[in-house]
């Protein structure tokens, strides 16, 4: 399907380009989101009276966005979870989480602006990039923990599953060093029957 495109969007095309796309994609996304429109005669006669408008429209939400932006990029959001001792979550953080984390630090965005492309199921810093306009890209970084006092740690560098493993591994080696059985309690019962 031809479609005439009424925003930048990514992979696709500038503003004004004609280009064609699949049917579905031009049914399910982009004309539903009001981000294309058929490219019929009636269309492209609509575009090209509205052409200014739009650009208009566009420059001013651009300008807002990158106000915002300047403020956004490479913030930092908490995010306390409930996970495993390996880190791993009970269920996965969404971008509505990420998104209302934000909202609670003074940051209007909404949740579709939020891109996550592999599911955040472990405790970690994770560094995600946010669409405010779709010629402005920011990046954030999101700490996911247990604790506020662990999120603290994981954003001075300490990795903190690491810690766990090598306490738990120092309390194996104490086990092992007092089992029943083992120790000096049996060599001296040795050293008195050779007497």
């Amino acid at each position: 399907m031809q479609v005439i495109l009424l925003e930048r969007v990514e992979k696709l095309g500038q503003m004004g380009d004609e280009v064609k796309v699949k049917d579905g994609f031009a049914r399910n996304f982009l004309l539903p989101k009001k981000k294309a429109l058929r490219a019929t005669k009636a269309n492209r006669d609509f575009f090209q009276a509205q052409k200014a408008h739009l650009e208009a429209n566009n420059l001013k939400a651009k300008g807002e966005a990158e106000k915002v932006g300047q403020k956004l990029d490479g913030q930092k959001f908490v995010l306390i979870r409930q996970a495993g001792d390996r880190g791993q979550l009970y269920g996965s953080v969404t971008p509505r989480d990420i998104a209302d984390a934000m909202e609670k630090a003074g940051f209007k965005v909404d949740r579709h602006q939020v891109t996550i492309s592999v599911a955040i199921k472990s405790i970690g810093l994770v560094t995600l990039p946010v669409v405010l306009h779709p010629e402005v890209k920011v990046n954030i970084t999101v700490n996911v923990a247990r604790s506020e006092d662990e999120a603290e740690r994981q954003a001075r560098g300490e990795n903190v599953l690491t810690e766990k493993t090598e306490a738990e591994e120092a309390k194996v080696a104490a086990e092992e060093l007092f089992e029943e059985g083992a120790g000096p309690k049996v060599e001296a019962e040795e050293d008195v029957v050779s007497e």
